[in-house]
């Protein structure tokens, strides 16, 4: 058996998340589906480089699989991008050493989360509508308070399995590009629900509701009840994930 890296990209509009659920279609389960069709019904497990929530978008995504040798990685690629649903699509497999592990050996993590503040119904269900006039240099100032190793208990989901709430974010930032509107946040490691809940309240600093001040008493607090409510999930997308190959 060898280890492979799958190079993915995923539409969540129509999946409960990647992890496999017990009432609910996943990311995950579809792929283990695929591959156990290819190997005659054989059970094939799959780790991704992380969990990504219902309705939430992967533009590269990356897990590993233990698989008989791949003797033509092009072909594969067709033949599972023919199986695979609309909403999911492979554009890589690379072999790597059989120790190297997709969520653990991940160096760094790319979130972006869209917006868009002229109604456009083709970014419907893929951005976030929000006409409302939002201070861009408000927000890029809270943002820079965000960067370093700091506890981010206050931007995470209540009752998680995690044993530590501490990240290192390495940068973080909102872009306006015409009419494109994202913010990008990259770090060794997030918190369930980590991102959503940081957009919603720098969205909030950027309506004047908190100032920058506020955001670093939020921090401080180590309290979801401190920080504003989590946008919507159809906004963001897991962007990049970086790796020593």
């Amino acid at each position: 058996m060898k280890r492979y890296f799958f190079e993915i990209s995923y539409n969540g509009s129509s999946f409960h998340g990647w992890q496999r659920q017990p009432n609910a279609t996943s990311v995950q389960e579809v792929i283990e589906d695929t591959f156990s069709k290819l190997q005659s019904g054989k059970e094939v497990p799959i780790v991704g480089c992380g969990r990504t929530d219902a309705g939430v978008h992967a533009k590269k995504y990356f897990f590993h699989v233990d698989l008989p040798e791949i003797t033509n990685i092009e072909q594969f690629i067709f033949k599972l991008n023919r199986m695979f649903p609309k909403d999911i699509a492979v554009f890589n497999i690379i072999k790597v050493n059989e120790e190297l592990h997709a969520r653990f050996d991940a160096k760094n993590r790319t979130y972006r989360y869209f917006i868009h503040q002229q109604k456009d119904p083709f970014k419907e269900c893929l951005s976030l509508y929000f006409p409302q006039e939002l201070n861009f240099e408000a927000i890029n100032a809270a943002a820079k308070l965000l960067l370093g190793k700091k506890d981010f208990g206050s931007f995470s989901k209540l009752h998680t399995d995690v044993k530590t709430n501490i990240c290192e974010v390495y940068s973080a930032e909102w872009v306006a590009s015409g009419k494109e509107t994202y913010f990008e946040i990259s770090a060794n490691r997030f918190l369930r629900n980590m991102v959503r809940a940081i957009v919603g309240t720098l969205i909030d600093v950027g309506m004047g509701k908190l100032t920058s001040e506020d955001v670093i008493t939020i921090l401080e607090a180590k309290d979801r009840q401190e920080a504003s409510l989590s946008v919507p999930a159809h906004g963001l997308y897991l962007w990049d994930v970086e790796y020593d190959f």
